[in-house]
Parts: C-alpha cells; structure tokens; sequence
C-alpha cells in the first residue's frame, strides 16, 4: 500500500513540474490571445483561468517534449469556441455600467477613465496603426496572424491549434497580410515609405 502511494506522489510530483515548468510560463502569452479573440480583459482572464484549469486536468493526455504553447493554444481556443457558441444560443445580456458612464459626457468629462486595451495589447510590440490594424481584421485573419507573426507558431501548430489544413492557413495568412497591407499603406506612405511597385 506504501508503494501505490509513493507513486501516486512522484506523479503528482512529475505533473507539478510540468505545469510549473512548461505551461505557465506561457500565461502572458495566452492572455494576449485571449484578450484579441473576446476584446474584454475579465473574459481574456476567464478563457486563461479555464485553459490551466483544463490542462492541469487533462495533463496526462500531454506528450512531454512537444510543444506546452501550442497545446495549451489548442485548448484556449476550443474554451473560446465553446463559450461562443453558447453565447450565441443563450439570450441577450446588458452591462448596466457600460450605459452609465455616458452621465460622465454631460458633465465634460468625455471618455474620463476610459482605455481601450485593445489598442494596448501591443504596446510594446506594435504602435497604435499597426494594433488598430490587427484588431480591425476578421477573427480567422486574426487569429492566424497573430499565432504566426507574434508567437511564431509554424503553419503545421497553428493548423492543430485552429483546427483547420496546413493549406487554410496559408491561405488565411495570405489574405490577412493583404488586408494589413491595405489598412496600412498610407500610414507607410506617411512616415516615408515609398510603394516600389506601379
């Protein structure tokens, strides 16, 4: 009986290690997907909470020496999907305190206190057109941009992560560069960046 629990120790012991070692260092990460997919820091912090949660459950189905991130990505993403669609089916919910705050505009305090942290994601990667460019994307040019340009996932992880072929995602990366080439030609132009091509 000693021995049974001795081994029940060293697992959880080897599956402490795991989650410490190999997935929460990806939380800033994960958050950062979280927030560009939902646009609401509690949901971002909810569709975290839920993929460690969920990884620390299902944490024997993970092989060691694969990638933690794009299988901690895979389950964001699937809770993100799953919460969507249950959104759509249920009714329609209203902040109250999203109303309230338009007293403040009577008063000259326009937008007193308000940050739009969609437009801070990035900060320290991105500037504002650029950030406002990504965010202004369809979700699936979005998300596949950011796996692949940001967290440097490789076409063959971000098709496991979304769920799609390797060749979706080529396509969806192509046409969202083309959209971010579109959104961001005049403000190239007007820090001096000439189009070579006519």
């Amino acid at each position: 009986m000693q021995i049974l629990t001795a081994n029940i120790n060293v697992e959880d012991d080897i599956k402490d290690r795991i989650f410490n070692e190999e997935f929460y260092p990806h939380a800033e990460a994960l958050y950062n997907f979280a927030y560009s997919l939902t646009y609401n820091e509690p949901d971002a912090s909810d569709l975290v909470q839920e993929t460690y949660t969920k990884a620390f459950r299902f944490i024997d189905k993970y092989e060691q020496g694969s990638n933690p991130k794009a299988w901690l990505f895979k389950i964001l993403k699937n809770a993100f999907i799953n919460h969507y669609r249950k959104k759509a089916k249920g009714p329609v919910k209203v902040d109250i305190d999203e109303y309230s705050g338009y007293k403040d505009d009577d008063l000259g305090n326009k937008n007193a206190g308000y940050v739009d942290l969609r437009q801070e994601i990035f900060q320290n990667m991105m500037g504002d057109e650029v950030t406002a460019a990504v965010n202004g994307l369809p979700e699936d040019y979005r998300t596949v941009i950011l796996l692949c340009d940001v967290e440097d996932f490789t076409y063959e992880e971000i098709s496991k992560i979304i769920g799609a072929p390797i060749g979706t995602v080529r396509s969806r990366l192509h046409r969202a560069r083309n959209l971010l080439k579109e959104k961001l030609l005049a403000y190239a132009k007007s820090i001096g960046f000439e189009n070579k091509r006519k």
